[in-house]
């Protein structure tokens, strides 16, 4: 049971790479589907991580794994920032509405 959750974290890990290329290529809809998928993924890693405990060995690479894992999200999450600005002026902010 403990290799399946390590497959999950190294298929969340596939999933965050896809998003940060979809990213960079500005494929917001793409991103957005990814991370509905993560989402899916993490819910089925909870569920199977409990009452199930790693070896040292595993331990290291779900460290490795998820370091990589918050590098990809902090560069996706820099760039999403132009984007959401761009659709937040789109729609207007409802502070400046509201003046």
């Amino acid at each position: 049971m403990d290799t399946i959750l390590i497959d999950y974290y190294e298929a969340i890990e596939r999933a965050s790479n896809e998003m940060l290329q979809a990213a960079r290529s500005g494929d917001w809809n793409e991103v957005v589907r990814i991370e509905g998928a993560c989402a899916v993924l993490i819910s089925k890693l909870r569920s199977a991580s409990e009452g199930t405990t790693l070896n040292a060995d595993q331990v290291k690479r779900k460290s490795r794994i998820m370091q990589r894992i918050l590098i990809n999200d902090a560069e996706i999450r820099h760039l999403v920032e132009p984007w959401l600005e761009e659709v937040d002026n789109m729609l207007g902010s409802p502070s400046r509405t509201l003046h």
